[in-house]
């Protein structure tokens, strides 16, 4: 097996991994993780429940039903509704990664979670996130064509352009979460209490002996990852309303605005929520406020796109009275 920075092979890698996480007193092989969520408030943990169901309801069936339209009907196969159907499919995996586990652990006290599948969640969830960085600043690129060139929006942005800003969304996140499989530390002395819903990277890095060279990448990739996405959503967002002002027709200014506002309504939770997380000094443990910031972006948003950014659209609307007329003729 290839050699990985010249010391380790990925399969010793992750042998490591399972092999280090040892109990500190009897050296017994740790496969499992004790997630805290809110155990210690009960009354909480019920509102929680309910409220995180609602979420989900809503997200799991919005983004599967924006999907099943985006595909179904020959209306929607634009770049703005391809953009948004690939919005709805992270959305989909981001809402069904972690929240069904989360809602069947309110009702356990002491919730645990395997070794492997508390990796899998982990980097399931940072590859989604990063994606979705990506594909908010590519649809805010497209409304940009949209507004500004709306004659030559065809042939800006062509099914090869689309196609393409799609990989480089997949491909960046797939190299960062990579770059985090790689550089994930081996050693957890033992500790074995995640104080969280769920594997969160920041939560699961709290644990290691050593983790030095993971929070200095997370840090480096962070601000990488959304100073540069968001900066350039202001300003296309920017140039955007310069040109609304120039729109001659009130209902053209004002389907215009309706659209812009649903994204960045969109952008401004995703967004906000990240950088508050990711960029602000980190505590020595996970507050309560924590968990309900990782909450925002990992079930809030994926809920928002199907409520204010799609359903309501009245091309999507359509879309969905044709397909249930088409039901009921058969």
């Amino acid at each position: 097996m290839k050699k990985i920075f010249g010391h380790l092979s990925l399969e010793e890698h992750w042998g490591r991994m399972r092999e280090n996480i040892v109990g500190a007193s009897n050296e017994s092989l740790v496969t499992e993780f004790i997630l805290i969520g809110l155990s210690e408030h009960p009354r909480a943990q019920i509102v929680l429940f309910w409220f995180l169901l609602m979420v989900y309801l809503i997200s799991f069936l919005g983004n599967g039903l924006i999907i099943m339209l985006s595909i179904a009907d020959p209306r929607l196969h634009t770049p703005m509704y391809f953009f948004i159907c690939v919005l709805s499919t992270v959305d989909f995996i981001l809402t069904n990664n972690a929240l069904p586990e989360i809602l069947v652990n309110c009702f356990i006290y002491r919730p645990t979670i395997s070794f492997s599948r508390c990796l899998v969640q982990m980097y399931i969830g940072l590859f989604l996130v990063v994606a979705e960085c990506i594909v908010l600043a590519v649809m805010a690129y497209d409304r940009l064509a949209a507004i500004c060139q709306p004659l030559y929006y065809t042939q800006i942005m062509s099914w090869k352009l689309c196609f393409y800003l799609v990989a480089m969304s997949v491909a960046i996140a797939f190299m960062t979460t990579l770059i985090n499989v790689l550089l994930q530390p081996t050693d957890f002395c033992g500790h074995r209490i995640i104080n969280h819903f769920g594997c969160e990277l920041q939560s699961l890095l709290k644990l290691a002996c050593s983790n030095t060279v993971s929070e200095l990448f997370m840090h480096i990739s962070s601000l990488f990852l959304l100073f540069p996405p968001f900066g350039f959503i202001v300003v296309t967002y920017i140039r955007i309303g310069l040109a609304i002002r120039c729109i001659s027709s009130t209902q053209g200014r004002r389907k215009a605005f309706s659209t812009c506002s649903s994204h960045l309504a969109v952008v401004s939770v995703f967004y906000g929520t990240i950088m508050i997380m990711y960029l602000r000094p980190e505590g020595k443990s996970v507050s309560e406020k924590d968990k309900v910031i990782s909450l925002a972006y990992g079930a809030l948003t994926p809920m928002l796109n199907p409520l204010i950014y799609s359903l309501r659209n009245k091309d999507v609307k359509g879309a969905f009275w044709m397909l249930v007329q088409r039901r009921i003729l058969m």
